[in-house]
């Protein structure tokens, strides 16, 4: 067994890089910070020779990256079959643009005022050949540290612009585009390519990005934003208030919407909840500047009340439709005109109730 004097040591050292390497660097004038993560191997006990130790320190490195980065983790046994089914996913997701196995479904947007749908978020979901139905939580962190994401994203985007030709002028269909993918010096061009191809408007295509955008601020990265402005298309940011503080940096990049993260929705109407305090200043934040506000992840009567009464101008979650293919999203807007109506519980608990005794 490993010493608890060697373990604290090998500790001590993976938090003290972490430190150093994560502090902010001066480059030509310009703040740069980056980020490590760890992944720790000993020897003897986690291998005798020098390919044992790294690969194994390798396979600690990812369990660290999977941990949320900027962490370290220590070679498990247990790691060798998390690498496997990895591997695994890996391969099968290089097959399944090809196969087929991939499909896009399509959640609406609605128009709070109106309770008319304006658009659709597309989402991807992957069932292999074999039936068996795999979360995108576990193969979209494959693909993108795979760099699998680029061509899936191309294909994505695509798809969504053949839909979009299909449901017609008035609606619109957004996108999720990774880091990853914001960071391809192609992703402009192939923007243009598939609007073209499908005939449609660039403004009816709209791309969400997470702040985690906001990682690298260097002038390459403002100067994607603006490529991506030149193409007609519209930007939305997502997950708004989860991640890195991206207040100062809204000023400089021109997003069309931000998207309220649903755990600031789920549960607003409760009077014990701050999340209606939230709401509110990001919608005027948005209002301020000319933007947007889509609220996620809406499931009852009470809390859909709250975002209208604080004046969000989008609504998407389950109480006006969970994702669905794109000949029920034709049906849907052929039989209703796109006209929508809230179906849910009123609140998200029963309400309480209080036995008096004597």
């Amino acid at each position: 067994a490993r010493t608890g004097l060697l373990l604290c040591g090998d500790l001590e050292i993976a938090k003290k890089i972490i430190s150093i390497l994560s502090q902010p660097y001066s480059v030509e004038g310009s703040r740069c910070i980056i980020g490590a993560s760890v992944g720790v191997a000993i020897a003897p006990f986690d291998g005798q020779t020098s390919d044992d130790l790294v690969r194994n320190a390798d396979l600690a490195l990812y369990a660290a990256k999977d941990a949320g980065r900027g962490v370290y983790r220590f070679y498990a046994d247990a790691m060798h079959n998390q690498a496997s089914e990895r591997k695994a996913i890996e391969d099968a997701l290089r097959d399944a643009l090809a196969k087929e196995e991939l499909k896009l479904l399509y959640q609406p947007i609605v128009d709070v005022g109106s309770e008319h749908v304006s658009g659709f978020e597309a989402l991807i979901r992957w069932q292999r050949d074999e039936g068996d139905v795999v979360s995108p939580s576990k193969f979209i962190p494959i693909a993108e540290e795979s760099n699998l994401i680029v061509p899936i994203g191309e294909w994505i985007i695509r798809s969504a612009c053949d839909a979009i030709a299909k449901l017609g002028a008035g609606y619109r269909v957004a996108v999720n585009v990774s880091p990853r993918q914001f960071a391809n010096e192609k992703l402009p061009v192939t923007i243009l390519n598939a609007v073209a191809a499908a005939g449609i408007r660039p403004d009816q295509l709209e791309l969400e990005m997470t702040e985690g955008v906001f990682l690298d601020e260097s002038p390459a990265n403002l100067e994607m934003f603006q490529k991506l402005k030149r193409t007609g298309v519209r930007l939305a940011l997502d997950d708004f208030g989860t991640g890195y503080s991206a207040l100062g940096y809204l000023k400089k990049a021109p997003f069309d919407k931000i998207k309220i993260d649903q755990s600031f929705v789920l549960g607003a109407a409760d009077r014990n909840s701050m999340n209606a305090a939230i709401i509110s200043s990001i919608v005027g934040l948005a209002d301020a500047l000319g933007m947007e506000t889509t609220a996620e992840g809406v499931e009852t009567h009470d809390d859909l009340a709250l975002i209208r009464g604080l004046g969000c101008s989008h609504v998407q979650g389950y109480i006006y439709g969970k994702p669905m293919d794109l000949d029920e999203v034709e049906a849907l807007l052929a039989e209703q005109g796109g006209l929508v109506i809230a179906r849910g519980f009123k609140s998200a608990r029963e309400p309480r109730v209080r036995t008096f005794r004597t």
